[in-house]
């Protein structure tokens, strides 16, 4: 399989910043998200996987860098892969080879993996429906996350329950044009 690579390592980790900085963060998305960031803990790794197989390599190198890594160096991983899982159905399909891979290391309960993906919908939605606008990158994505950062941070957090809720309320007030205009400068300014 021939894949042509548009945009380099760095251009690719710009869009996934510029993305959890207005979007997940800028949108309090995710209100977890934020703390670490702003102290450097998110890894942002770009695979150059064009087939499964090196994804899970890839993927298993992160579970392993995140699992011996200090916390307070890295809290959280972003395993980009621009190149291989375009289509989300085949993505989807991954996502259980990647739990499959967790459970295999012995990581289940310590490190979860979340999904994000340019065309990601929730079951029983329409493609263009704004809440799967909640779980859209700029590519595809596995986040790798500790589990025991989670609990730490949904235990501070009133109502973590409701989160999914009111961010879908936050995007359904922002609106398609809201949300490319979080993207587009012009629109921005």
């Amino acid at each position: 399989m021939t894949t042509t690579h548009s945009g380099s390592h760095q251009e690719v980790i710009n869009a996934v910043s510029t993305w959890l900085e207005r979007a997940v963060i800028g949108l309090n998305l995710c209100p977890f998200a934020k703390a670490v960031h702003h102290r450097g803990q998110v890894r942002y790794t770009v695979s150059e996987a064009t087939e499964p197989e090196q994804l899970v390599r890839d993927l298993t190198q992160e579970l392993q860098h995140l699992h011996d890594c200090d916390p307070a160096v890295t809290d959280t991983t972003l395993l980009i892969h621009p190149w291989i899982l375009q289509d989300f159905a085949e993505y989807n399909e991954f996502l259980g080879i990647a739990e499959l891979i967790l459970s295999s290391m012995g990581m289940e309960g310590e490190i979860q993996i979340a999904s994000f993906h340019p065309d990601y919908q929730f079951a029983d939605t329409h493609r263009d429906d704004i809440s799967n606008f909640t779980n859209r990158s700029p590519y595809p994505i596995l986040h790798l996350l500790r589990e025991d950062s989670i609990e730490r941070a949904v235990a501070a957090y009133p109502d973590p329950d409701d989160i999914y809720k009111r961010n879908i309320s936050t995007l359904e007030k922002l609106g398609q044009k809201g949300w490319n205009a979080l993207f587009n400068k012009n629109e921005r300014d």
